[in-house]
């Protein structure tokens, strides 16, 4: 699944392993979901937009 995590991460000069802190998932979990490897679950796809204050549809495609 194609999403701008790693663009709505710059944007707020957030590094992974920071907002991995804040969704309360490893560092390693978020790399792969930024690099396309895996597809978060869906109640995490919404944790990821509440972090960010945006719609969900605004991170991923």
């Amino acid at each position: 699944m194609k999403n701008r995590i790693k663009v709505l991460r710059a944007e707020r000069d957030w590094s992974q392993a920071e907002l991995a802190e804040k969704l309360n998932i490893a560092r390693q979990s978020l790399n792969a979901i930024e690099n396309g490897k895996a597809d978060p679950s869906l109640p995490l796809g919404m944790r990821i937009a509440k972090v960010f204050g945006v719609q969900v549809e605004e991170v991923f495609s």
